[in-house]
């Protein structure tokens, strides 16, 4: 494995000031009904509706300086799911951001006020986004889908001197492809479970029936969280491998399998903020990514999300930061391509050993991971970020609120599979007034002609609330979910099982 490293550190004029950092917002938004409107502009071939930038008068401390000495920044959140939701909900919240906007967004970001949203910026040309960033002034970009991560934006936005939080393209195979992923554990010694890639179904299927099941089949690329098959049969694997490498069901994603052991235990989500040479731990969280109660079904992209995950105690994750985070970490630095990002370790704390293994890495925030990690975050989200850019991690310690959070993710019926488009979704507000701390987060939503939000995704909701404790987060979420007035929806009614110990959540349908 050999790469160029493409993602470099800049440093502006703005002295470091930083070891640790906590900022604390002593007034709060006192002018968020101040509003600064722009011209309509037409903007390399787009014509950007009005922009609305919210300012922010909020007065922060970072080891003690005052709000003059931190670094005011606008930022751009690539993307418009729940992540990028959150993430700009965690940016509005910032002292020292002063406006954010979310390209593509969607209208649940926008209707919120949480960030002004662009919609016809093409994300995928990188030519288009640097010119958005001069033209608006933007001086962090936060790339919250892996695609774009793959295809390079970071390489091009880092190249034109624009600091961005997200990995190069060379460092994002640890998520674009698993065989490089597995490959990186095998030279550097990290936990994970045994395995085998294959580009032939005949010779996948001759090791499957050497293994034995149950056993895991994964495509080697992208696929939207749906390239994984729990097999609990020796015919089931068959099948995946057919589905994969004969039936081309996830295009080149799944060109290449990986055959691996079945572990169990509990799984768990880690994720640690990286600089390039140093990380720093976020908070714990655990998904569900099972569609059914009961963690039955296919798998999803998460059907909800809780933080923190008593499973994740501090003494393990040291162990995760000492065997699996750090070795990685170090790892890519090695092989000339460092990662600058956040690193998602899928982990599988195993029944027996009680020790973790790596699952799979991502190299962005898991959504709805994110939804109660931001939720929780209270230190200044954009210096954080911008921190990770210049390699000024080391050090570094974030502050976190109190008590649980949890969210409950609405979905289209039918998904993961076919699901309608289009559907009618009622009562958002009466949703979020249940208590000050209910929070929906839109991960695929539209308005029609009449204003109303209608479904035009998979996972399309995210209803967040905190609590003192998870039961307390757990009730304020579901009765939020109540709320919603969504025929063509579901989701599931036992999030937090694992952790509650409890009967499962039903609420009334």
């Amino acid at each position: 494995m050999e790469f160029m490293d493409t993602h470099h550190n800049f440093f502006s004029a703005t002295p470091k000031i930083f070891n640790s950092i906590s900022f604390h917002a002593k007034n709060g938004y006192s002018d968020l009904g101040r509003v600064y409107r722009s011209p309509r502009r037409n903007f390399t071939g787009g014509d950007y509706r009005q922009s609305v930038m919210p300012i922010f008068n909020c007065i922060a401390s970072v080891n003690g300086a005052s709000s003059d000495s931190v670094e005011r920044v606008s930022v751009l959140v690539i993307g418009g799911g729940g992540r990028e939701h959150a993430l700009c909900y965690a940016l509005k919240r910032s002292p020292s951001c002063d406006s954010i906007f979310c390209a593509p967004g969607n209208a649940g970001i926008s209707n919120s006020g949480d960030a002004t949203c662009i919609e016809n910026l093409d994300i995928s040309n990188s030519s288009e986004v640097i010119a958005f960033c001069h033209e608006w002034g933007v001086q962090l970009v936060v790339i919250g889908p892996e695609a774009p991560l793959v295809a390079g934006l970071a390489n091009d936005l880092v190249k034109a001197g624009i600091p961005t939080f997200g990995p190069s393209s060379e460092a994002a195979a640890l998520e674009g492809s698993k065989d490089f992923m597995k490959r990186l554990c095998d030279k550097y010694a990290i936990p994970t479970a045994k395995y085998r890639t294959f580009t032939d179904p005949l010779a996948a299927k001759a090791y499957i029936k050497s293994q034995g099941a149950p056993i895991v089949v994964k495509a080697d690329g992208l696929a939207s969280g749906k390239g994984v098959i729990v097999a609990m049969s020796i015919n089931e694997a068959y099948e995946a491998v057919e589905s994969m490498l004969v039936e081309n069901a996830f295009g080149s994603a799944g060109c290449r399998v990986i055959v691996e052991e079945f572990l169990e235990g509990e799984e768990a989500s880690f994720f640690a903020l990286v600089d390039g040479e140093n990380a720093i731990p976020l908070e714990s969280a655990q998904d569900h990514k099972r569609v059914g109660d009961g963690d039955t079904g296919p798998n999803t992209g998460g059907m909800g999300a809780y933080s923190p995950a008593p499973v994740l105690t501090r003494e393990l994750q040291s162990v995760v930061m000492d065997t699996i985070i750090m070795p990685t970490v170090k790892g890519m630095a090695e092989e000339g391509c460092k990662f600058v990002g956040v690193l998602y370790a899928g982990l599988m704390i195993e029944k027996q050993s009680k020790l973790p293994k790596l699952i799979e890495y991502n190299v962005r925030f898991g959504d709805p991971e994110c939804q109660v990690l931001m939720a929780r975050l209270e230190s200044d989200l954009a210096q954080v970020l911008l921190m990770a850019c210049r390699g000024e991690l080391s050090g570094v310690t974030l502050d976190w609120s109190p008590g649980s959070a949890m969210v409950v993710v609405m979905a289209s019926e039918g998904y993961p599979g076919r699901y309608k488009k289009g559907t009618l979704i009622l009562n958002l507000e009466e949703a979020e007034g249940v208590a000050p701390s209910v929070k929906v987060f839109h991960a695929g939503t539209a308005l029609d002609s009449e204003g109303n939000f209608v479904a035009m995704g998979g996972r399309v909701l995210g209803v967040m609330a905190k609590g003192v404790d998870l039961e307390e987060a757990r009730d304020r979420a579901y009765e939020g979910v109540e709320q919603v007035k969504w025929p063509g929806g579901f989701y599931r009614r036992d999030i937090g099982w694992r952790a509650l110990q409890k009967k499962q959540y039903y609420v009334s349908e």
